[in-house]
């Protein structure tokens, strides 16, 4: 029988983000997991704090090429790319623009989680009694007093998000 999540530590890993560099690194050691290939993040926080710029990282280092742009318009984005070899599906969601949480039921994103495939959630506070757990949330703020520095606080939900969280912690 799997774990209960409900029995996970519920310690958090907080870091900070001095540069765009330090953003690269965390998404490196994300993507270098082969739990990435299955996993539901959630990207929370301050508008503008980095959210997407992750995403863009965490997607080059999965072998995404081309533009990757944040799917605010067009609400989900899908990419392929590819974990220790293996294709690689992914959609980028982002939420910003939902007014009310029966849209995500109304757009069949109920179908779209339950494929296989990484799942990246931008604003996912506009929909989150509907969407299964994240695995991993990464919530993303700017520290007070700076015009650079982010504070990244990261949340297994999990067993799945537990060995992701590790394997930032040990990198």
């Amino acid at each position: 029988m799997p774990p209960n999540p409900s029995l996970l530590p519920t310690t958090p890993l907080s870091l900070l983000w001095h540069s765009e560099q330090d953003t690269a690194r965390l998404a490196a050691a994300l993507a270098g997991h082969p739990g990435i290939a299955e996993a539901h993040l959630n990207l929370s926080g301050d508008l503008g704090a980095g959210k997407t710029t992750f995403v863009r990282h965490l997607l080059s280092r999965l072998g995404v090429v081309g533009r990757i742009k944040s799917p605010t318009y067009a609400i989900v984005e899908p990419h392929e790319g590819l974990c220790q070899g293996a294709p690689l599906d992914i959609a980028h969601f982002d939420f910003y623009r939902f007014d009310a949480p029966e849209e995500w039921e109304d757009a069949g994103f109920r179908d779209a989680f339950a494929q296989s495939g990484l799942k990246l959630v931008e604003w996912p506070q506009r929909v989150r009694d509907l969407m299964p757990p994240a695995d991993l949330e990464l919530h993303i703020t700017w520290q007070a007093g700076t015009s650079e520095t982010r504070c990244v606080t990261l949340t297994a939900h999990t067993p799945r998000g537990l060995d992701l969280l590790k394997s930032v912690s040990d990198a």
